[in-house]
């Protein structure tokens, strides 16, 4: 096997560029899960604030309407969203008025005056 010396340089510029991105790859390590922006830090943590807020408004309707007895009306309250929202999303601070206003969003969303009473409206 006779070595040329297109052969000793493309090799050396495969590892080396390898080398490169492995050296490129310590150093930002970690950087994918950081945000770079803390304005978009913030956005996306709105964001998850309130898919989250929906989805434990939904699932407070849907358990009021479980709980109730046949002909009774469904009772959600705005202490049962901000109680599903700290223990399933583990969001420690919650509004009264935005889990009100979600719980609001969501009563005329599901249809929910015709079979449910809720204390958002106070």
């Amino acid at each position: 096997m006779a070595w040329s010396i297109e052969g000793i340089v493309g090799g050396t510029l495969l590892g080396g560029t390898g080398l490169g991105l492995m050296a490129a790859g310590l150093v930002w390590k970690g950087r994918a899960t950081r945000p770079f922006a803390p304005r978009r830090a913030r956005r996306m943590a709105h964001r998850t604030y309130l898919r989250d807020l929906t989805r434990a408004t939904d699932q407070a309707i849907v358990a009021a309407r479980r709980a109730a007895g046949e002909g009774e009306p469904a009772i959600v309250t705005v202490e049962a969203v901000e109680r599903l929202l700290r223990e399933r999303y583990g969001h420690e601070h919650v509004e009264r008025e935005h889990a009100a206003a979600a719980l609001r969003r969501g009563f005329r969303q599901h249809g929910c005056a015709a079979d449910c009473v809720t204390d958002a409206y106070r």
